[in-house]
């Protein structure tokens, strides 16, 4: 079933075009998303606008009246009968455009090339610097943004208060100048632009002073982004409609904010799962210990046991970072993994290098073997290793 074109403006079916816009710029000063912050007016302008952009458009309003919907892909005929060979081209007058630079134009058209001048608006991008602390627990915070925002004054449509744009003298209103050039195959009949008018059909000839016939304005604004725990460097943050107002006050590009995590003195992070060193005395390795760890949930107590070896690592389930899923939801923690790093004295006095002798001779390691082996638990290369090689 075809959309409702005219009940969606609020106009009737043989409105004029004066009509139409008049009936489009007051839904959309209503529902622009600078004015209305409410569940649904975003939705709600970008559909206005879709309808406008089609009720504008001589072409596309012909397919309408014949019950078609151009929105929709493949178009539609009258009546819901067969396919349409040429719906998605909007009749034969538009494939013989598509192909010869268009002569006369379909029924009730003239302006096939003419765009409107209401256009989406660009997408924003901005950076924000979060510790590892506030990735751990998600954040909300105020940011200044400097974009276009919809003019107040000519709400939007460009014009001084009172006026309105005129057809393009060079054009014809059509948006769009033909030249014939010949060539071997004879003469080819070639459409571009028009330079005057830059393919709107209508020239704004007493523009607004404040948007300059723009239809918008930079101004400086501050917004809440609230960061989901579990974001990590280079994640980005969309929130939709924050970004640019496009040209003629058309619907706003969204804004990314893109996460930069600092580093931390402490851990280093492998995607939810964190890693850090603790260095332990050979004496407590040798005879166990407990070392208080400084999480960031608080403090951890971790049992060092005795003999514990060079290399050893600990995995405390759950210590790590939310793990944050592609739908926004969290599932889970990481692990925190704690590699003990076991110190050897050196700089000994007399005493303490006699009491090592003692210890040597006790266990019978005067003159101890050296055993060579590719799985000892030497300088192993491991997570760390590629960081203290710088990265990061």
């Amino acid at each position: 079933m075809a959309r409702d074109y005219y009940g969606t403006l609020g106009v009737a079916k043989d409105a004029t075009q004066d009509e139409i816009k008049r009936a489009y710029r007051k839904l959309a000063r209503e529902l622009h998303p600078d004015v209305n912050k409410e569940d649904g007016a975003q939705e709600r302008f970008r559909e206005v606008t879709s309808v406008y952009e089609v009720l504008s458009d001589p072409k596309k309003r012909q397919v309408v009246d014949l019950g078609g919907d151009p929105l929709e892909s493949g178009g539609g005929g009258a009546g819901g009968g067969g396919q349409d060979p040429f719906a998605g081209f909007g009749g034969l007058g538009d494939i013989m455009d598509a192909f010869f630079g268009g002569g006369g134009g379909a029924a009730g058209g003239g302006r096939g090339g003419q765009r409107s001048r209401v256009q989406q608006g660009s997408d924003a991008l901005l950076r924000m610097e979060l510790t590892l602390e506030d990735c751990a627990s998600g954040v909300s915070r105020d940011i200044t943004v400097d974009t276009a925002v919809m003019c107040d004054t000519c709400d939007g449509g460009g014009s001084r208060a009172g006026t309105a744009p005129s057809t393009c003298d060079t054009c014809g209103g059509r948006g769009e100048v033909q030249s014939v050039q010949r060539s071997f195959l004879g003469q080819v009949m070639t459409s571009r632009p028009c330079p005057e008018c830059r393919g709107f059909g209508e020239v704004i000839t007493d523009p607004c002073q404040q948007c300059g016939g723009d239809g918008r304005v930079r101004a400086r604004r501050t917004i809440t982004v609230k960061i989901p725990a579990g974001v990590g460097d280079g994640m980005r943050v969309r929130l939709s409609g924050e970004g640019e107002v496009g040209p003629g006050g058309g619907p706003s590009g969204d804004l990314f904010v893109e996460v930069d995590e600092l580093p931390h003195e402490r851990f280093v992070r492998d995607g939810a799962d964190l890693h850090c060193h603790v260095e332990v005395p050979m004496t407590a390795a040798a005879m166990g210990t407990v070392v208080t760890l400084d999480t960031l949930d608080g403090k951890e107590e971790l049992t060092v046991e005795p003999g514990t070896q060079p290399g050893a690592e600990q995995v405390l389930s759950g210590q790590g970072l939310p793990k944050l899923r592609s739908n926004g939801r969290v599932s889970g923690h990481g692990d925190l993994h704690v590699h003990l790093d076991v110190q050897v004295p050196t700089n000994l006095d007399e005493h303490q290098t006699e009491l090592l002798r003692q210890l040597a001779a006790a266990r019978g390691e005067e003159q101890p073997e050296p055993t060579v082996s590719a799985s000892g638990n030497g300088h192993r290369g491991g997570f760390f290793s590629r960081f203290r090689s710088g990265h990061r």
